[in-house]
């Protein structure tokens, strides 16, 4: 899904979403330089904050899978929830093998349940049953940020680029005969190719990056990006009521050797 437009204060940062699907997010952040760049894509893998499986309590477990095992599984299963407690009795009384999956998780509120794709979704797999075994578990799910655990990171990943035509000469390639060898990315097209031997500007700095983030399913893509630039806000925010305080404490500390 295309979606146009831009959207930023006026005078600050603007963000233009290129591209917005179910689990990934194509924009480009314009008007800022690569430090406000980096963070964002930094605050958006560590501290964004979701729910994930934080303690699990295993009553029975003869399956071929060690406790410690099955609960790093089901700390990697994403939830689209806040705090909830799942239950479930599992049993295989088949002759055949039978999964246990992340769709076998029951919740005691049937609106936070673990992410899937669609309806046909069967779900993460998080043991093979055989004739015999049991499995009787209860999971715990908590808010947290990527910071603490993995687990809790709402992305798969995010990249950024920038001067994609290389003007600004931050990149020193390897000498290669053939074009072919570097090829440029589509992000090339949003920008002007220079041409040979054009002189640049050893000060100029880059202030349009093109972003890409895939999420993992516990997040909307948007909602990601949204998160991330409110954290960044905040935490600039504080650091500028910090200083703030400090200046009026100084101030107020000369204010009394006036005679």
């Amino acid at each position: 899904m295309d979606i146009g437009g831009s959207y930023g204060a006026l005078g600050g940062p603007t963000i233009a979403i290129r591209e917005l699907t179910k689990d990934s997010i194509n924009f480009v952040l314009s008007d800022t330089d690569l430090s406000v760049a980096n963070s964002l894509r930094r605050v958006m893998i560590a501290e964004v904050p979701t729910v994930a499986i934080d303690m699990v309590e295993i009553e029975t477990n003869t399956t071929v899978l060690a406790d410690e095992f099955l609960a790093h599984r089901l700390g990697m299963v994403p939830i689209d929830s806040r705090e909830v407690e799942k239950l479930r009795y599992t049993r295989c009384t088949e002759d055949r093998t039978k999964d246990v999956t992340s769709r076998d998780l029951i919740t005691s509120n049937p609106a936070f349940i673990p992410v899937a794709q669609d309806k046909n979704d069967t779900g993460i797999l998080l043991v093979k049953l055989r004739k015999g075994h049991e499995l009787k578990l209860k999971c715990i799910a908590k808010k947290g940020v990527s910071k603490e655990h993995a687990k809790w990171s709402p992305v798969s990943g995010v990249s950024f680029e920038y001067d994609p035509h290389n003007k600004l000469r931050h990149t020193t390639y390897w000498f290669e005969e053939s074009e072919a060898e570097w090829p440029k990315s589509k992000n090339a097209l949003e920008e002007r190719e220079p041409e040979k031997d054009e002189p640049f500007d050893y000060n100029a700095k880059p202030d349009k990056f093109y972003f890409e983030t895939e999420t993992v399913g516990s997040l909307a893509p948007e909602e990601v990006v949204a998160m991330a630039m409110k954290t960044l806000v905040d935490k600039l925010a504080n650091v500028q009521m910090q200083i703030q305080e400090e200046v009026d404490t100084k101030e107020q500390d000369n204010s009394g050797w006036n005679f």
